[in-house]
């Protein structure tokens, strides 16, 4: 039996898999997240071991001796985030998680700091990324920052409760701006552009390498007699693309979750910096993957349905399932700043458009609009990068709308490939990894592609319109990139 662990934004949850892959148990912990002032996103390292505690807990109630059988675990997470340890191995703050905005200047700081850094890291320093969230530290919190001996991020915090190891490995760890991503390896010259030093990294993994096993203490805490050994796991949109088969050049999906993600495998290393493509490691050894990343996608719509006080599946039921064009509004989905391709921390979302007329179908029809459009951003960047994409697979919550699939199809202009009935997210990936770590199977043989239960076409009708109004999109940030409200 193998154990998939994701540390997500808004919950934990587990997928225990046998030896053919099969899903034998689910379970699911939810998380919160703390703002105390605008732009912050914080999270208490705590809350994610004991919600880990809990979803093994529920896996243990509903399925006793395949928990007790569990040989492998793999790990998958949410990116970016600082755990900052003291040398005990103590907490030293709450995590500055991936949607923080607060280190926007310090971005600048590194550029000006280190002018070769965008050459070496192949991306763009951005106030989600570590290495920014480091100099904000030392910057406002200098005794905190004189205390930090190690930095982990939010699974590999897990994994030292885990196993004692300080570790982490390639997928996870390019999102820091520490890391030489051609080579796989810490470079000296990005982490003393933050002041930080290679002592104070984790040691390096791929993400199915053995990173340990699970300490006496938490194996009797967890009914896993067996000890299983811990993967190196991978950043959450690696091991879901581990769990969906994505591991060769020009497979792809995009991830409609809080936020969103359109992902391409390579076989190299492709920047392509300047329209913000996160071109990192994968979780895989001696692959390399690009990714333009939506910052607010269901988080959109969780956003207006509570300023409609509706539920979110009933404001996109209303709409139907026929796609025949574009909403009369147009929304700019940029509710906590924008990764691909603009990288402003600082801007936020616009609505336009409105007049008396317009109604609730016509707001949630443009925010659904507006994500499909932000998918196409990424798209574009990520075929200037080099990206060859002619299909695609969806992942993530919104999939359950299967308008919003259609508006993304039409607006993409490529086919979008629904998994069967099935986990193929993170913490399935992650499993995955587990598995090949305790084994030693060949990946490429245990990654494979899921079963496909239906095929999204674009709407060929309304690709026209779709088009157009894309065009529009693409000239609301260079209008109001130079408007500050406060």
């Amino acid at each position: 039996m193998y154990l998939g662990l994701d540390f997500g934004t808004s919950s934990v949850k587990g997928v225990l898999i046998d030896g053919k892959q099969k899903i034998i148990a689910t379970a699911s912990s939810p998380l919160k997240v703390s703002r105390p002032h605008s732009g912050w996103s914080e999270q208490n390292p705590e809350d994610w071991w004991k919600a880990a505690g809990k979803v093994v807990a529920a896996l243990r109630k509903a399925k006793p001796k395949a928990v007790a059988a569990v040989e492998g675990i793999g790990l998958s997470g949410q990116q970016h985030g600082a755990t900052l340890l003291d040398k005990d191995g103590k907490v030293l703050r709450p995590c500055i998680l991936w949607n923080d905005a607060r280190s926007f200047v310090e971005c600048q700081d590194i550029m000006t700091r280190e002018p070769r850094a965008v050459g070496l890291a192949g991306n763009i320093p951005l106030a989600g990324y570590t290495a920014p969230k480091l100099v904000w530290v030392k910057k406002h919190e200098p005794r905190i920052f004189e205390k930090v001996a190690k930095v982990l991020l939010p699974k590999d915090y897990i994994r030292f409760r885990m196993t004692g190891t300080y570790g982490s490995d390639m997928s996870d760890s390019s999102g820091t701006f520490w890391l030489d991503i051609a080579k796989r390896k810490w470079s000296d010259m990005l982490l003393a552009a933050s002041d930080m030093r290679r002592d104070q990294m984790p040691e390096l993994f791929e993400g199915t390498d053995d990173t340990g096993r699970l300490t006496a203490a938490v194996a009797k805490a967890w009914g896993m007699p067996k000890r299983p050994i811990v993967a190196g796991g991978g950043g959450d949109n690696a091991a879901s693309a581990c769990g969906i088969g994505a591991v060769t050049d020009g497979a792809g999906f995009v991830s409609i979750g809080t936020s969103g993600v359109m992902f391409v495998s390579n076989d190299q290393f492709s920047p392509n910096a300047g329209k913000l493509v996160h071109a990192f490691c994968h979780a895989t050894p001696g692959t390399w993957h690009q990714m333009g990343v939506v910052l607010s996608a269901t988080a959109s719509l969780e956003w207006l349905s509570a300023r409609l006080k509706a539920p979110a599946p009933a404001l996109t039921k209303a709409l139907g399932t026929k796609v025949t064009g574009p909403s009369s509004a147009l929304f700019l989905p940029y509710l906590s700043g924008e990764r691909t391709p603009v990288g402003d921390a600082q801007v936020r979302g616009v609505m336009m458009g409105l007049g008396h007329e317009t109604d609730d179908k016509a707001l949630t029809h443009a925010v659904l609009d507006s994500i499909a459009f932000a998918f196409r951003d990424s798209l574009e960047a990520l075929k200037e990068g080099g990206a060859k994409i002619s299909r695609l697979m969806a992942v993530g919550g919104g999939t359950k709308s299967e308008l919003w699939l259609k508006i993304i199809a039409t607006v993409l202009g490529v086919p979008i490939d629904l998994p069967a009935a099935g986990d193929v997210g993170g913490a399935f990936g992650a499993a995955r990894m587990g598995l090949v770590a305790a084994t030693g199977a060949d990946f490429r043989q245990v990654f494979s592609k899921p079963r496909i239960a239906k095929s999204i076409q674009p709407e060929k009708q309304a690709m026209a319109a779709y088009n157009e109004h894309y065009q529009r999109y693409t000239k609301l940030y260079p209008a109001i990139k130079g408007i500050k409200l406060s």
